[in-house]
């Protein structure tokens, strides 16, 4: 019997677990200390890994902070699998595709995962625009994952419809939090917290218009 299917998957495990060990150690460090605490050599020695396997693993220090923080708004996704996968795959239409995805928004503790964010990201200001960047890169990277989830589950609606639809729910996601930062200075409390809610319902009842039926 050949040993490489057996050798070929200790490779792949070996793998799997430092790509987990970099992210769960830049996680750390980003709540910790911010992005300003992440650097190459500090990672390598909390995931106990070398600086080349982080960079096997990562284009780069801002690809890996970006791959940590777009792992908080992946309950978004999780959200809309557990909202559509107690049904069958089936045609769909942009309005069924729509409601499920304002669904799983509402469903996600959005205002929590921006509050992290936007602490660890260290705020935006005009001389730095990094933080801006990597904030815009996790909101980008979400809106590709979820529009991958989207459009096989909806058969007679193309890959491009499903990336436009997410697109506009989750880059005005981004445009809402930006307003919500700045009235609540990304505080969790109930008036903030109903502020969002107040701000998304807004964002929501725009998009629909787009996406209701023809009169």
């Amino acid at each position: 019997m050949s040993t490489a299917a057996p050798a070929e998957d200790r490779r792949a495990a070996l793998r799997a677990r430092h790509h987990r060990a970099i992210l769960d150690a830049a996680r750390t460090i980003i709540a910790e200390d911010g992005i300003s605490g992440v650097n190459v050599d500090l990672i390598a020695e909390r995931a106990d890994v070398s600086r080349r396997t982080v960079f096997n693993h990562f284009s780069s220090i801002d690809d890996l902070v970006t791959t940590s923080c777009t792992e908080e708004l992946a309950v978004v996704i999780e959200s809309f699998r557990a909202a559509v996968n107690s049904r069958p795959a089936g045609p769909g239409t942009r309005l069924s595709m729509f409601e499920d995805v304002a669904a799983a928004i509402r469903a996600t503790d959005v205002p929590g995962i921006i509050s992290f964010l936007w602490n660890a990201l260290g705020g935006f200001t005009v001389e730095d625009s990094r933080p801006q960047q990597l904030f815009q890169a996790t909101f980008s990277r979400t809106t590709q994952e979820l529009a991958l989830e989207l459009a096989p589950r909806n058969t007679d609606v193309d890959e491009l419809e499903a990336a436009l639809l997410v697109s506009s729910l989750m880059h005005g996601v981004e445009v809402i939090a930006h307003h919500w930062i700045a009235a609540t200075d990304a505080t969790t409390d109930d008036d903030a917290r109903a502020l969002w809610t107040a701000l998304l319902e807004r964002l929501i009842a725009s998009v629909r218009t787009g996406y209701g039926p023809a009169h």
